[in-house]
């Protein structure tokens, strides 16, 4: 079966073997993107086994639902076009007893990487979109062309960790001066200008954390993760485990604290003596540390390279 989970799966065996998997389980993939984790959870399903798809992106759903029909399984399917941000609706709907596993794979996927036209990519020209969904107003390029520089700075620096934001945002003002920046590889051109020379050509191409940083601004992705990640939680059963993947340290920090939150609900001050704000923990984290990928996978999947596990367990109602 392994033909049918593609690249974009990563941490493949990790993530399902920490899902403690149960053949009349109930599952949602909340980031299917080609539907690789997706076919892994459905074709463990027996006769009540359940998996939900979802992914915000239309095309994503397309390819996860042809993937998923050719999956040898017993087990049922329901392929979505949603946020993650409504998986607290998505289980009232379709399984109001709760989940026994969710997955979150963050980030762009290689689904989305490996379509040039969506302005992903910074190696292939492109009109300046990156919209995971493509029924969504804000585009890359009303990013790049529209905000001002300090702006540009401010996204560029947080979302993207860049030690040249302001050069940079000040090299895409010039430009767009002049006339605006429309695809992809113009503006990597631009931000690779913007670098010193001395560290044009150092470690990864000098476009990847500005990409990276517009491509989160665009799709809102820090904002709603935390959120999410809540809901997803308190839409477990016992026993249930929430997984979820991320690619850079910004995801994973929110990622950290919310399952730390999680673990040790309480308000009260460290000094008070005993609790009293009352509130009780329902999870256990059960990654302390996050999960990396072998070398092996890192060889196989450059995008696994910078991927981090972390999974947290339901322990009461």
């Amino acid at each position: 079966m392994s033909e049918l989970f593609g690249h974009e799966s990563v941490l493949p065996d990790e993530t399902i073997d920490h899902l403690n998997i149960d053949k009349n389980g109930k599952y949602i993939d909340c980031t299917a993107g080609g539907g690789g984790h997706s076919a892994r959870i459905l074709e463990r399903l027996g006769g009540e086994g359940l998996l939900i798809a979802i992914d915000r992106d239309a095309a994503a759903v397309e390819e996860t639902k042809r993937t998923l029909e050719k999956v040898e399984t017993k087990g049922k399917y329901i392929v979505l076009k949603d946020n993650f941000l409504n998986i607290d609706k998505i289980i009232k709907q379709y399984i109001p007893g709760g989940a026994d596993g969710i997955l979150m794979d963050l980030g762009v996927s290689s689904h989305q990487l490996d379509k040039a036209e969506r302005g992903f990519s910074y190696h292939s020209e492109a009109p300046l979109d990156m919209r995971m969904d493509t029924e969504d107003d804000l585009t890359a390029y009303d990013v790049v062309n529209g905000y001002t520089k300090e702006r540009l700075t401010e996204i560029i620096g947080r979302y993207g960790e860049e030690r040249y934001a302001g050069r940079i945002a000040s090299a895409i003002e010039y430009k767009r001066k002049i006339s605006k920046i429309r695809t992809t590889t113009e503006l990597a051109e631009i931000i690779k200008s913007a670098y010193p020379p001395k560290d044009r050509f150092k470690g990864t191409h000098p476009a990847r954390r500005t990409f990276q940083a517009i491509r989160i601004e665009v799709n809102k992705e820090l904002e709603i993760l935390e959120e999410a990640i809540y809901k997803a939680a308190d839409g477990l059963r016992p026993g249930g485990r929430l997984a979820v993947i991320s690619f850079h340290s910004l995801e994973d920090r929110i990622v950290k604290v919310a399952f730390s939150k999680l673990e040790n609900p309480c308000t009260c001050p460290p000094y008070f003596p005993v609790c009293v704000c009352k509130r009780v923990s329902r999870h256990k984290i059960i990654s302390k540390k996050p999960i990396l990928p072998a070398g092996e996978e890192i060889d196989n999947n450059r995008r696994s390279r910078s991927s981090k596990l972390r999974i947290i367990e339901c322990t009461m109602t």
